[in-house]
């Protein structure tokens, strides 16, 4: 049978659709784990950042927040062009995206300049991060999509764990300069190398979709038939979906930005402080796994669920923790939740909507993640720096988390026309 190639492939001898599959779901866990780990190594640059320029906290949280809302601006473009030319070349421009802002970032004398560099160079790299690696998957995977999500988000949790502990280190050795362009240069090189072996879906190597086995459990079909774009954007469960995950990522991201800090002031020293950071990175391994599994059998819904019950109840707790120990502990349900929300959003619009425009439709949903993810900690760094405390912020983080829950307990399929 004459199976016609996309033109980037031609040349290329398609091996085994099994093996190729998953080779694209290590690489997209590698993805996840160097492009989302630098991000969340920045918390641990934080202090160096303060004690040699003198910049405020709110300032300097400021440039997360651009970088987050800067991934998620472009993130809507990534993803249209990801449905339309396929993911190589655009991880390929954001891998040096990537490197060139840790590089600059590491020769910066003023703050306008680490907006620059970090907050939107940079940011425009890490906007290819999700939305490539979840949108990949979802095309590759069928029925098995929540586990491989699972399995890829996993390596987000990796990258949490291991990079603030490494830019933790280098930092006592070379300082944070060289520490920040040593780390940005090798992941750029490396998301480089990996960009070269991304194909969109099995039909790139002249290979047939991905068979469904079995039968699902989910209250919809595992994957959903695709609707037009027009149709979807009139529907309230996409844009309920949106702002469910606006909330839900203001939390979150305020929470990743500045636990490191708020151990700290608890006088705790830098690298046990930037410990309960990477335990979050390592506990949230296990919710990323588990999760999958369980989306594959009971839905993401179910998944959002539970972990929203484990957020709720470890916020207050961290109202309360003034101890390492209960520091510790809270990273560690943390870490649970975390994992798992993260690994829930993508599958989630692919049961309600279907794969056929999946790039675009994630892209806009994580748009509004970032927006929120881009406010919230800019905002707990401002009410830091009028208070002294982050108290307040707990207080916010609590109630956006009931209004987060309140949006999923609403959601309910379509109906069909």
């Amino acid at each position: 049978m004459s199976i016609s190639l996309e033109k980037e492939d031609q040349n290329d001898s398609p091996p085994p659709r099994f093996s190729y599959a998953y080779l694209i779901t290590a690489i997209c866990f590698s993805i996840q784990a160097l492009g989302v780990g630098i991000y969340i190594s920045f918390g641990v640059f934080f202090n160096p950042l303060m004690e040699e320029f003198g910049w405020s906290r709110a300032a300097i949280a400021g440039v997360a927040s651009t970088a987050f809302f800067s991934m998620g601006i472009f993130g809507v473009i990534i993803g249209r062009l990801n449905d339309v030319f396929g993911p190589r070349l655009l991880m390929s421009a954001a891998a040096l995206l990537l490197g060139l802002g840790c590089v600059l970032m590491g020769r910066l004398t003023t703050l306008w300049e680490l907006y620059l560099y970090f907050g939107i160079i940079f940011g425009m790299g890490f906007s290819a991060i999700d939305v490539i690696a979840l949108t990949t998957i979802a095309r590759w995977f069928s029925h098995r999509r929540g586990f491989m999500t699972g399995i890829v988000k996993v390596g987000t949790g990796a990258g949490q764990f291991a990079m603030p502990l490494a830019a933790s280190g280098l930092i006592l050795l070379y300082g944070w300069r060289s520490t920040i362009a040593i780390i940005g240069s090798v992941v750029a090189v490396i998301l480089l190398l990996m960009a070269q072996l991304l194909h969109r879906d099995p039909s790139a190597l002249g290979l047939s979709n991905l068979p469904e086995t079995g039968k699902s459990n989910l209250p919809l079909p595992a994957t959903a038939p695709s609707l037009p774009l027009p149709r979807v954007f009139r529907t309230v469960q996409f844009w309920t979906i949106c702002l469910l995950n606006l909330f839900l990522v203001f939390c979150l991201m305020v929470i990743m930005l500045h636990i490191v800090p708020h151990v700290r002031d608890s006088g705790v020293p830098p690298i046990q402080a930037a410990g309960v950071l990477s335990t979050i990175g390592a506990v949230s391994m296990l919710g990323r796994f588990v999760s999958g599994l369980v989306i594959d059998k009971r839905g993401s819904k179910t998944v959002m669920k539970v972990c929203f019950l484990l957020l709720l109840g470890d916020l207050v707790w961290l109202q309360l923790a003034d101890r390492l120990w209960m520091l510790y502990l809270f990273g560690v349900v943390y870490g649970l939740a975390h994992g798992g929300f993260f690994t829930a959003i993508s599958p989630l619009v692919a049961e309600w909507f279907g794969i056929h425009s999946h790039g675009t439709l994630i892209g806009i949903v994580l748009f509004f993640g970032t927006a929120g993810g881009a406010a919230g900690p800019l905002l707990a760094g401002h009410l830091f720096d009028l208070s002294g405390s982050y108290r307040s912020t707990f207080l916010i983080l609590t109630a956006f988390a009931l209004v987060a829950w309140g949006l999923l307990l609403s959601l309910r399929p379509a109906k069909s026309r």
